[in-house]
């Protein structure tokens, strides 16, 4: 039997309730298979902060240093109640950040799916949604704008700037790029590089380097776009996009217009991958105004189990049947309250009816 570490990072706000039906669903799948996980829960983000006097402590990072996979929750709190930690450890500064560093998880992917049993949620035309959304985003995740020196002060004359700093090192480009091409390799083999060389000189290295790496894979067709006119082909014609490649800020930004095309970040998952370790997450936030109330959609939480059982642990087969266990709840019209926007279709369940339903429907499936 296989024995994994599974660091467990339930962060703040709705973390630790959708982290909650998250284990639910491993629990499932150590009952399913010749596997086991050991859970290793450890404080994380801002409850890390208050509790332990740091939101990522030195105990967190020897769990995270142990752990064969980690799992993450939201993390962050409210724009008053932030301001009640200094802002250099406020829990992306201060936690997740270096966290990214520490384990150089370079390979942000990030799903944009949107299955025809999904198609209620987007608040896009059903013409344009057409048989659906299926889109990879590439995001690099250790480098540029987020990562250069940042420099708060006044000038000469007494006025206040700031100054921060876009840089890349030709390895970082290369390795987020040759990882898309992987990615486009097992899909449809065709790759949008997304840029802005018209302007920044960060996106004329990145374009030389594409086309340095391009040539090993010449089963790969590249289509070069400008990161403003992907955000508006995004909205009005999603379906010619497969894989999306592109720096850290631009893929921030473009992700979560994925999840506006979605209808909700609730449904956009992701995996954050490095040479030797990778951590999982949903790509939203902690949502504090409705934490505590059993009505967040645990949906992009759980599909981080699935994706930690695909790129971690190899299980591609089980990994399948979460997703389809997910899409199962939908397609039989349930939702929670914080998706549902007034759908009077949808039949509503709490937070943790909606981890249960997934579970049942994953016991029920087939074993691999």
């Amino acid at each position: 039997m296989k024995s994994y570490k599974i660091a467990i990072l339930a962060g703040d706000g709705i973390g630790p309730e959708i982290t909650a039906e998250a284990v639910k669903i491993l629990k499932v799948v150590e009952a399913r298979n010749a596997v086991q996980f050991e859970l290793l829960y450890t404080p994380f983000g801002a409850s890390a902060y208050f509790e332990c006097g740091h939101p990522y402590p030195d105990a967190s990072k020897a769990i995270t240093d142990a752990a064969d996979a980690i799992l993450k929750g939201p993390i962050g709190l409210n724009h008053e109640d932030s301001k009640k930690i200094p802002v250099d450890l406020q829990p992306e500064r201060g936690a997740l950040l270096p966290m990214r560093a520490r384990y150089n998880t370079y390979a942000n992917i990030r799903p944009v799916s949107l299955p025809n049993g999904l198609a209620h949620f987007s608040p896009l035309k059903p013409e344009i949604i057409g048989d659906g959304i299926d889109i990879i985003i590439m995001r690099e995740l250790v480098g540029g704008l987020y990562f250069g020196n940042k420099e708060l002060g006044r000038d000469a004359n007494g006025k206040r700037y700031v100054r921060e700093t876009l840089e890349y090192t030709e390895d970082q480009i290369r390795q987020i790029l040759k990882a898309a091409f992987d990615v486009s390799m097992r899909r449809k083999k065709r790759l949008h590089n997304i840029h802005k060389s018209n302007v920044l000189k960060s996106s004329v290295l990145w374009n030389e380097i594409l086309e340095e790496v391009a040539p090993e894979y010449p089963e790969v067709e590249v289509i070069p776009m400008l990161v403003d006119a992907a955000a508006t082909h995004l909205c009005l014609n999603p379906g010619q996009f497969d894989v999306m490649v592109m720096e850290n800020m631009f893929g921030d930004i473009l992700s979560d217009q994925g999840g506006g095309i979605l209808g909700s970040l609730g449904l956009m998952p992701s995996a954050c991958l490095g040479p030797e370790k990778a951590y999982y997450e949903p790509s939203h936030g902690s949502a504090p105004d409705i934490a505590g109330k059993n009505m967040a959609n645990p949906y992009s939480m759980i599909g981080s189990v699935a994706m930690m059982l695909e790129y971690s642990f190899g299980m591609l087969a089980e990994s399948r049947n979460v997703w389809d266990a997910m899409q199962g709840v939908f397609n039989d019209g349930y939702s929670t309250p914080d998706l549902s926007r007034g759908n009077t279709q949808v039949k509503l369940i709490s937070t943790q009816d909606f981890g249960d339903r997934v579970a049942e429907k994953l016991q029920a499936m087939p074993k691999a």
